[in-house]
């Protein structure tokens, strides 16, 4: 992910946010170790974001589109009452066994449930409300998981869309698949009376949807 501000203000803007704690550390290094694409972990400014929004809005119940290797389940896991819960779901049975240990580790294990497959297919077995979504899954499928997960949304609940800035590329002419698909769905959210929508900046892009 390249950054969409200056690297030396994104370091910054790290280095006075409140740090995550020595778990996060190590799951960070294990993640660059052992995976291809470590670049789709999220850090601690958006790893901390997450966790604040989840605090703030008194969230008990989150779906999660895309687990890696669990850096943001738990962030938000630990900002959850005692009896909130995260179904989280993923395709990489690698990638969610590094998760599962870091986040039983966290002491947060008990709230998280990892759902291997297509999360479209999870999506049908499940029931609402969730107070919030967070896509951040395979870029072809975000309208699709939008569209599968908005009638799943509590009233006053949130769906964050991750990436939806795609390191720039959305603001440019032409693209691959991936970013082509970024850019509809950015449009299909935008046109969308449905819903109220917030683009962000942070770090590779965050849109905050809300039903209207």
């Amino acid at each position: 992910m390249a950054f969409i501000v200056d690297e030396r203000v994104e370091a910054y803007a790290e280095e006075h946010t409140t740090p995550v704690g020595e778990l996060f550390e190590r799951l960070a290094e294990e993640t660059r170790a052992k995976t291809s694409a470590p670049q789709m972990m999220v850090g601690r400014i958006e790893g901390q974001f997450l966790a604040r929004l989840v605090r703030l809005s008194g969230a008990r119940r989150i779906l999660e589109l895309g687990t890696f290797t669990g850096y943001s389940s738990i962030s938000m896991a630990s900002a959850l009452p005692a009896d909130g819960r995260i179904i989280t779901c993923d395709v990489d049975p690698e990638a969610t066994a590094i998760a599962r240990r870091y986040m039983d580790e966290s002491g947060h294990g008990d709230k998280i449930e990892i759902r291997l497959g297509p999360a479209l297919e999870t999506i049908e077995t499940l029931e609402g409300p969730f107070d919030i979504v967070f896509i951040d899954a395979d870029k072809s499928s975000y309208r699709a998981y939008y569209e599968a997960m908005l009638p799943l949304l509590a009233e006053d609940g949130v769906i964050i869309a991750d990436n939806v800035l795609w390191s720039g590329r959305v603001a440019e002419e032409g693209g691959n698949e991936s970013t082509q698909a970024i850019k509809d769905f950015n449009e299909h959210v935008r046109t969308d009376d449905r819903v109220v929508s917030l683009m962000l900046t942070v770090r590779d892009g965050m849109t905050l949807i809300q039903k209207a």
